[in-house]
């Protein structure tokens, strides 16, 4: 089995976590790429028949490829996915598809994710690709985009331990509904969310943002804290100590003010200090003016509004906002952070010391994430650990962070892949006469409950 899927996936396709595209190199190493291209280039010339060679033979294991899916036409990938959405419409007419394993239903039938329980779990949900985008303004994670499109439907599977972390923070807001319950583990109001690639971390944190803002909570989701400590405009603000990201402070203020921007007009301001103004994205400073005071009754939205209007401003008003967030009694607030572990490495922003050398800049001396990053407060917030950013493994104890914060997040499960299996059966990702007990539990144990790699393997089921 594991020799015929190994082989397969050389002729039919590559990888999904193979880059397709080269990935980005700081400044420096641009050099060495670039001459290093130029010398591969000069090897391969026209009349090299080592280059013939290699393109006949990919050619031939390209044609091999398409002529082995007894699925694939001779028009290609295009076609078949064509074909496949077309059958996937005509299938919704058919409720008897939509069955799981020992006959249990595939899709859940319960309407919101605040009605979720243990019940729904091993089943999918079905979202709208235009209710998401409403609800999760900031953007989708990428391995939800990933599933919608491979599977061709905007479908999630209900796991237990999303319910536990929703559970977590609903007993923290309505303390008394669970007070019976004497089983129910202590309630945390900052966690870090960990465990292995692939085992939905992020779609987790997307999906607590999803409740959180339909039960009316004010939340602040930052869906790629990686932007935060790379690209853009980075300078030294000699008041603070700290450096400015004028770039990164407007496009967190505009991402928060898209989906919060009647609540925040109804949240008065409870600090009325004047803003430090800094260096503004690629102007320089301010000629004459070192600071900027909120005029009297101002509400959240004036200051969010203030940062995003006038670039000096932007990441005084991050900072400030972050104190502000902490004074909000009227709604639950929550601050949920993904990619959280890039905040507590190197950013990609270095210091001249000397003229032939340069100091790396640490995360934690960026302005905005110097306010953010701790969790040694009594605020509600989480954060994601992405280890696709592979930022380096980080030692158990981390600065600004509770003791036991951290929280393994698991990859599937038995019973959870059993599901996943079907659902792609039904989702025609694998051929009906090919799939069998056996074969996607050999497909489970050798990608080791990983999603992705499930995913991958699972159409190579013959």
């Amino acid at each position: 089995m594991l020799r015929s899927i190994a082989k397969r996936a050389t002729l039919l396709k590559p990888r999904a976590d193979s880059p397709i595209i080269p990935p980005l190199i700081s400044s420096q190493s641009k050099l060495y790429s670039s001459k290093n291209a130029k010398a591969s280039h000069g090897k391969s010339k026209k009349g090299d028949p080592k280059s013939k060679t290699k393109s006949k033979t990919g050619g031939s294991s390209s044609s091999v490829a398409s002529s082995t899916g007894d699925d694939f036409d001779s028009a290609g990938a295009d076609d078949f996915e064509a074909a496949r959405a077309r059958r996937l419409v005509e299938d919704e007419n058919d409720p008897s598809l939509d069955v799981g394993p020992n006959g249990r239903p595939l899709f859940t039938s319960t309407p919101s994710l605040s009605l979720l329980t243990r019940k729904d779990c091993c089943s999918y949900m079905k979202f709208s690709e235009k209710g998401l985008s409403q609800v999760l303004t900031e953007g989708l994670p990428t391995g939800m985009v990933t599933e919608f499109k491979e599977s061709m439907r905007p479908a999630l599977l209900v796991r237990q331990s999303f319910l536990d972390l929703r559970d977590n923070f609903r007993r923290i807001v309505d303390p008394p509904m669970w007070s019976s319950n004497a089983k129910a583990p202590k309630a945390r109001k900052q966690i870090v969310l960990d465990g292995p690639v692939s085992c939905g971390k992020s779609i987790a944190l997307a999906m607590l943002v999803h409740w959180a803002r339909d039960e009316g909570w004010l939340v602040l989701y930052a869906p790629r804290g990686r932007e935060w400590t790379h690209g853009g405009c980075f300078y030294k603000n000699s008041e603070t100590g700290f450096w400015d990201t004028p770039v990164q402070a407007e496009n967190v203020l505009k991402d928060f003010l898209t989906y919060n921007e009647s609540r925040l007009q109804q949240l008065p301001c409870q600090i009325f200090d004047p803003i430090r103004l800094g260096e503004g994205a690629g102007v320089g400073f301010m000629k004459g003016v070192e600071s900027m005071a909120l005029p009297e009754g101002a509400t959240l939205y004036d200051l969010v509004q203030m940062g995003i209007k006038y670039t000096h401003a932007a990441v005084g008003v991050v900072v400030r906002l972050r104190k502000e967030l902490s004074l909000v009694k009227d709604v639950p607030v929550l601050i949920a952070i993904d990619q959280y572990n890039n905040w507590f490495t190197f950013s990609e922003y270095e210091e001249p010391v000397t003229v032939r050398s340069c100091r790396p800049i640490h995360a934690r001396e960026l302005a905005m994430v110097n306010a953010f990053r701790s969790m040694m407060h009594e605020d509600m917030m989480v954060g994601a650990f992405s280890h696709s950013t592979a930022v380096g493994k980080l030692r158990l104890d981390l600065p600004d962070v509770p003791v036991g914060a951290r929280v393994n997040m698991p990859r599937y499960s038995p019973d959870e892949a059993a599901t996943v299996c079907h659902y792609y059966v039904r989702q025609r990702l694998v051929r009906r006469e090919a799939f069998s007990e056996e074969s996607w539990k050999k497909v489970y144990y050798l990608s080791n409950g990983n999603g992705a790699e499930m995913r991958w393997l699972l159409p190579l089921m013959r």
